[in-house]
């Protein structure tokens, strides 16, 4: 039996970077095996068990095969006659496919330390396709390490787009995109996120609304300065779809399945931004002005109120609130 650190503490490391989370994998053992030497099992699609003393999440090395369409299409096969690199081979991209022994010595098949180097995010292989998932995953690891000049190679933009073509993204169902969705927004530069899946073609897919030029500037400029603000999840979504109309808010927010507090203020904010747009030029109509204000329920819920505040001041005035350079 075998142990290996790999996948996104391997990377952090040669990246100098804080390691927040461990993964381990174990080559040449059983289920049977893991559990005589005190590790608790979890999950039930494939053995990943807990440490008895750590907690780390230590799994057994595996392949997927793929069966059918979307995140969950996969057969899955974990045996100790499954190698290191069989393991690593199934991983998204090559910077997230590396593995370093007990010894601090460093597996690395697919060059993902080249593609440190270069700054570059690479898919590992062919498979890549097989999982529509990855390609907001890339998204989000671009909007992650964008400060440190990461950018999505050409070879893997080109995959993403034909698996866009491909119909593989309509296949994804709304609560594993609201996962990603929620992750990105608070990466170091959310807006690359929506970038990236423009780019590839999959936002069409899944924020249509959002790939007009327009809407598109307007929502990821009002998400950086969220962002700048230290605004929360709730702010940040919101900044990305309150300049729609009200009722195009309203269904997107709901087809992505966003908890109700994220739908709540979203659709606040693309109520008030027709009119605060006005108070520049003219007098907003009162009755208008305080019909919002009951729906906004400033006097009962405050800090809703100052958030919808945060996210209607970042929509109109996105440079506001940005850092100045030094």
């Amino acid at each position: 039996m075998q142990t290996y650190l790999v996948g996104g503490a391997v990377r952090d490391e040669l990246l100098s970077l804080k390691v927040k989370d461990r993964d381990w994998v174990v080559v040449g053992a059983t289920p049977d095996e893991m559990l005589a030497q005190g590790f608790t099992q979890v999950g039930s699609d494939f053995p990943v068990f807990l440490h008895p003393k750590t907690h780390e999440e230590y799994a057994l090395a595996r392949t997927e095969r793929k069966q059918g369409h979307g995140y969950h299409g996969f057969s899955v096969y974990s045996a100790p006659d499954v190698t290191l690199e069989d393991d690593l081979l199934r991983r998204d991209l090559t910077i997230n496919a590396m593995a370093r022994s007990e010894h601090g010595e460093l597996t690395d098949p697919f060059n993902g330390r080249k593609d440190l180097e270069a700054r570059e995010l690479r898919h590992v292989s062919e498979a890549f396709k097989e999982d529509p998932l990855r390609i907001l995953r890339t998204a989000r690891f671009a909007a992650r390490f964008q400060p440190l000049g990461f950018r999505v190679c050409a070879e893997t933009m080109e995959l993403m787009r034909t698996m866009v073509s491909a119909g593989e993204v309509e296949h994804l169902v709304p609560e594993r995109v609201w996962q990603e969705i929620q992750r990105a927004l608070h990466e170091q530069a959310p807006g690359v996120f929506f970038s990236v899946l423009r780019d590839c073609g999959a936002l069409a897919v899944l924020i249509p609304e959002l790939t007009a030029e327009t809407h598109f500037r307007a929502a990821t400029d009002a998400l950086q300065c969220v962002h700048f603000s230290a605004g929360s999840t709730v702010e940040r979504f919101a900044a990305i779809l309150c300049t729609l109309d009200e009722p195009a808010c309203s269904a997107r927010a709901n087809a992505l399945k966003a908890p109700n507090d994220c739908q709540q203020l979203a659709r606040l904010a693309a109520a008030f931004m027709p009119v605060v747009r006005q108070f520049n030029h003219t007098k907003p109509d009162a009755g208008t002005l305080l019909g919002l204000l009951e729906k906004a329920d400033p006097w009962r819920r405050p800090e809703r109120f100052s958030q919808l505040i945060n996210v209607l001041g970042c929509a109109l005035e996105p440079t506001a609130q940005r850092p100045l350079d030094t």
